[in-house]
C-alpha cells in the first residue's frame, strides 16, 4: 500500500507542476490550447506501472533517481540525435569544448543507428593524424560495443585521460571489412583560424571550429594577409571542410565580416524565444574581392550557415560536395544540480528561407573526392624554342626555359593539384573571378 501510494503522489505532483504552468496562460487561449496540453492520463498509467514493475520485479534492486534520469534521456532520445539531458559531468565538457581546449581524440560525432558516427575530424588532432575521416562508423570503443550507449557515454570512454590509448573499430564506406585504428588520447587545443597566402594577391582562410573568438580572430588573420598582399587581397578562399560547427554568434560574425547588409540567418520554432534574426552590418573587410567557399560532408551547422549567407548572397561561389544537413538550433537549458537539458528548439534557415535541415548546402561546383598524382613518364610538349633554327626573341636578356625572373619551386614540395585537389581547383576559379571582376571594371 505504501508503494501504490508513492505512484499516486507521483501523478498528482505531475498534476500540480502542469497545472501551475498553465496558471500564466491567458483566459481567451484557454479553451484553444486545452486539448493540447491536457494531461495523457493512460499513458501516465502506464508509465507508473512499468516504474513499479521494474521496482518489485528487476533482478537487482534499481533507485529512483537512475530510474527517472533512464526515463528522460530515453524520451530526450527519441526526439531527434541532438537533444539530450546532460548530467554534472556532460554539461561542464561543454562549455569546455566551446572554449577551444579539453582532452579526448580530436573528433565531432553524433548517434546514426545507434552508432557512433563521425561528422568530422578536427585538424591537428590525434583522430585526424591517426586517419579518421568524416562518415566514419564507430562500432566498438577497445573491446565495448557502441550498440545501446548513449552518445554521452560514448564520448566518455572516448574522452578519457591523456596519454592513454583507445582502440577504435570503425565501418567506413567502400571498406570490405571494419578497421581498427588506434588512438593516443591528448589535450586537444583547437585553433580556430588558419591562414596563408597560396600565390601573390591570393589568401586562403581555414576555419576548423566556430568558437567564441573566431569572428574577430577571422577578421585579424584577414587584415594581416591584406597587408601581405600590398594592402588588398585579389581574392580568398574560405575552407570550411570538416568543420563540425560551434557557436552561433561565431558563424554571424564570421559571414558579417564579408557581407554590407542583408540577413544573415533566422531562426524559427514553436516559441517566440526560438525566433531570431541576424542581419551584417556595414563594411566588407574584403571590399568586394572575390571569394571561394569549400565545403564537403563534414562541414555541419555554423559552417552550413556561413555558406548558405554567402551563397544566398552571391559574395561568395560555393565548391566541394553537400554538406552535413544539420539545421536544427539545440538551446541548453540549465536544471537543478548542475544538470542541463540540450533541446532542439528551433531550425536554421539561409536569408532566402531555405531550411538546411536534412538538405545541406548544395555547393555551386560540385567536385568528386578525387586525388590526383603526376604520371611517371610524361611526354614534354614541343615548343618553338626546341626547333633548329628558330628565330630569337627581340625582347632582350637571356633565353631561359622559364620566364625571367620567375621563382623556382622547390623540388620538395609537391604541386597543390597533388597534395589539396578541391583547393587547388577553388584557386583557379578565384583567379578566373578575379580576372573577370578587374575586366568588368575597366
Amino acid at each position: 500500500m505504501i508503494f501504490k501510494r508513492n505512484i499516486l503522489i507521483l501523478i498528482f505532483g505531475i498534476s500540480v507542476g502542469v497545472m501551475l504552468s498553465l496558471g500564466h496562460g491567458v483566459m481567451a487561449d484557454r479553451n484553444e490550447n486545452q486539448a493540447s496540453l491536457s494531461l495523457p492520463l493512460e499513458e501516465l498509467r502506464t508509465f507508473s506501472e512499468v516504474f513499479g514493475k521494474i521496482k518489485s520485479d528487476y533482478v537487482k534492486e534499481v533507485d529512483d533517481k537512475t530510474l527517472l534520469e533512464g526515463a528522460i534521456r530515453g524520451m530526450l532520445a527519441d526526439l531527434d540525435p541532438h537533444s539530450a539531458y546532460m548530467d554534472a559531468d556532460s554539461f561542464k565538457e561543454l562549455q569546455v569544448g566551446t572554449s577551444g581546449e579539453f582532452g579526448g581524440l580530436g573528433i565531432e560525432v553524433g548517434m546514426e543507428d545507434g552508432f557512433v558516427k563521425v561528422i568530422a575530424p578536427i585538424d591537428d588532432t590525434p583522430a585526424q593524424k591517426a586517419g579518421i575521416q568524416a562518415g566514419d562508423l564507430i562500432i566498438r570503443l577497445d573491446s565495448a560495443p557502441v550498440k545501446g550507449m548513449s552518445l554521452g557515454d560514448a564520448v566518455k570512454i572516448m574522452r578519457g585521460k591523456p596519454g592513454t590509448d583507445i582502440e577504435l573499430t570503425i565501418v567506413r564506406e567502400g571498406e570490405e571489412r571494419p578497421l581498427t585504428i588506434t588512438i593516443t588520447r591528448a589535450i586537444i587545443k583547437v585553433k580556430s583560424i588558419k591562414s596563408r597566402m597560396l600565390e601573390d594577391g591570393f589568401g586562403y582562410v581555414r576555419v576548423t571550429q566556430f568558437q567564441a573568438r573566431s569572428g574577430k580572430d577571422l577578421v585579424k588573420a584577414l587584415k594581416k594577409l591584406n597587408k601581405e598582399s600590398d594592402g588588398q587581397l585579389n581574392g580568398l578562399v574560405l575552407d570550411l571542410r570538416n568543420n563540425p560547427g560551434g557557436v552561433l554568434n561565431a558563424a554571424v560574425d564570421v559571414s558579417d565580416a564579408f557581407l554590407d547588409k542583408g540577413t544573415i540567418v533566422y531562426t524559427e520554432g514553436r516559441i517566440k524565444n526560438s525566433e531570431m534574426r541576424f542581419n551584417a552590418s556595414t563594411g566588407d573587410v574584403l571590399k568586394g574581392a572575390p571569394i571561394v567557399v569549400l565545403i564537403n560532408g563534414g562541414s555541419a551547422s555554423a559552417s552550413e550557415i556561413v555558406a548558405g549567407a554567402l551563397q544566398d548572397h552571391k559574395r561568395a561561389v560555393i565548391v566541394g560536395q553537400p554538406s552535413f544537413g544539420k539545421g536544427s538550433v539545440q538551446t541548453i537549458l540549465p536544471m537543478q544540480g548542475g544538470t542541463a537539458l540540450k533541446l532542439t528548439t528551433a531550425l536554421y534557415y539561409t536569408p532566402s528561407g531555405r531550411s538546411i535541415q536534412a538538405e545541406g548546402i548544395v555547393p555551386d561546383i560540385e567536385l568528386e573526392s578525387v586525388k590526383l598524382a603526376k604520371a611517371e613518364h610524361s611526354l614534354k610538349m614541343l615548343k618553338e624554342a626546341d626547333l633548329a633554327g628558330h628565330l630569337e626573341n627581340s625582347n632582350g636578356g637571356e633565353e631561359k626555359g622559364n620566364a625571367a625572373g620567375k621563382k623556382k619551386a622547390k623540388e620538395d614540395e609537391k604541386p597543390l593539384a597533388e597534395t589539396d585537389y578541391p583547393l587547388f581547383e577553388a584557386l583557379n576559379l578565384l583567379k578566373g573571378l578575379y580576372i573577370l571582376r578587374d575586366y568588368n571594371q575597366q
